[in-house]
C-alpha cells in the first residue's frame, strides 16, 4: 500500500535547527461532519478522541515547563522551552474549540470524558504539595512523563503528514488541523527529551516510564473512541472486542497508524543513545507549516 502522497513527500533538504514559535491559525468549523473521514467512521472517532485528551494534557505540559523554567540556566534550552510552551498553548486552545464547535455541534457531549482528563492531568499528573528535594523529584518525574508522551506525538505527527487520508474522503479542515499540529510536534520533538535529560532523568528512569506510558496512552485513546461511539446515534454501541476489531481493520486500511509501527516506535526509545531527531523530518514539517491553509488564513 502506498502511504506517501506526492504533495506530502519529505523534502530532501534539512533546514537544520529552527527557532520554535507559536503560529496563529484560523479554522472555520461550520458544517464540519462528525465522521470527517466518511468512509472510516471509527477512525474518525479515534482521531477525534485526541480532541478530548489534548487540551488538558497540553495545559499540563505548559504548567510543568513553567515550573521548571526558573531552574534552567542554559539559554538555548530556555528559548526552546518557551517556544514549546507557546506552541502547546496554541494546540490546547485550538483543540478546545473543536470540542464545542464540532463535537457538541454534532450531538456529542464531551463533558464527562473531559472531566476525567482534567482529573488525570491536573490531579494525578499535576504539581504536588511538597518541598525541597521531594518537590524537585516530582517535577522531574512529570518532565520525564512528558518526554515519553512527546515521543508518541512526534510519531503520530510524522504519520499524519504522510498518510493519504484524502482517499477516505477526509474533510480538509480536520486533516489540516492534525497535520498542522503534527508538523509542530515533529518540529519540537527534541525539546521534551532534552529537558528531561537536563534535569537528570536518565535512561533507566525514562525507560521505566515508557513501560507505563505506552499502555496508558493506548488505553485512554481506545476509551475515548468508545465514548465517542456510544454517543453516536448513527453507529451501534460496540463493546470493546468488536470496537477493537473495527479499529484494527481501520489500521489495516491505512486510516490509522498500525500497532506494530507504534510499538516499534516505543521500543526505539530503549536503544542506548536514543535521539528523537530520528522521528520524522524537520524539513517536511516546516514545509507543511508554510503551506497549511489554517496558518495561511491568518497570514493573508
Amino acid at each position: 500500500m502506498k502511504l506517501l502522497r506526492r504533495a506530502h513527500r519529505r523534502p530532501e533538504t534539512d533546514p537544520g535547527e529552527v527557532a520554535l514559535n507559536a503560529r496563529n491559525v484560523q479554522f472555520d468549523w461550520s458544517d464540519t461532519p462528525l465522521h470527517w473521514m466518511p468512509e472510516e467512521p471509527i477512525a474518525s472517532h479515534l482521531i477525534n478522541s485526541l480532541n478530548l485528551l489534548l487540551p488538558e494534557g497540553e495545559r499540563m505540559f505548559c504548567a510543568a515547563y513553567a515550573e521548571a523554567l526558573p531552574y534552567v540556566k542554559d539559554a538555548k534550552l530556555r528559548e526552546a522551552m518557551l517556544g514549546f510552551i507557546g506552541q502547546e498553548s496554541m494546540h490546547a486552545e485550538t483543540h478546545d474549540k473543536v470540542l464545542h464547535e464540532v463535537l457538541a455541534a454534532n450531538g456529542i457531549d464531551p463533558t464527562p470524558y473531559v472531566r476525567q482528563a482534567e482529573y488525570l492531568f491536573r490531579k494525578t499528573l499535576g504539581p504536588k504539595d511538597a518541598e525541597g528535594i521531594a518537590q524537585r523529584q516530582i517535577m522531574v518525574e512529570r518532565l520525564a512523563f512528558i518526554a515519553c508522551l512527546e515521543h508518541f506525538f512526534a510519531f503520530l505527527g510524522d504519520w499524519v503528514l504522510n498518510a493519504d487520508l484524502e482517499k477516505f474522503g477526509a474533510d480538509p479542515r480536520m486533516a489540516d488541523l492534525f497535520r498542522w499540529h503534527g508538523a509542530e510536534e515533529v518540529e519540537h520533538r527534541h525539546v521534551a527529551h532534552d529537558v528531561a535529560v537536563y534535569f537528570g532523568a536518565g535512561y533507566v528512569r525514562r525507560s521505566a516510564l515508557m513501560v507505563l506510558v505506552f499502555p496508558i496512552f493506548i488505553s485512554l485513546v481506545v476509551r475515548g473512541t468508545k465514548f465517542m461511539v456510544q454517543q453516536d446515534a448513527t453507529l451501534p454501541d460496540l463493546g470493546y472486542p468488536r470496537l477493537i476489531k473495527r479499529v484494527l481493520g481501520a489500521m489495516w486500511r491505512g486510516s490509522l497508524p498500525g500497532v506494530p509501527s507504534l510499538l516499534w516506535s516505543a521500543l526505539s526509545t530503549f536503544k542506548p543513545g536514543y535521539n528523537p531527531e530520528t522521528v520524522g523530518s524537520t524539513a517536511q514539517a516546516v514545509a507543511y507549516l508554510a503551506a497549511s491553509p489554517a496558518a495561511r488564513a491568518v497570514a493573508s
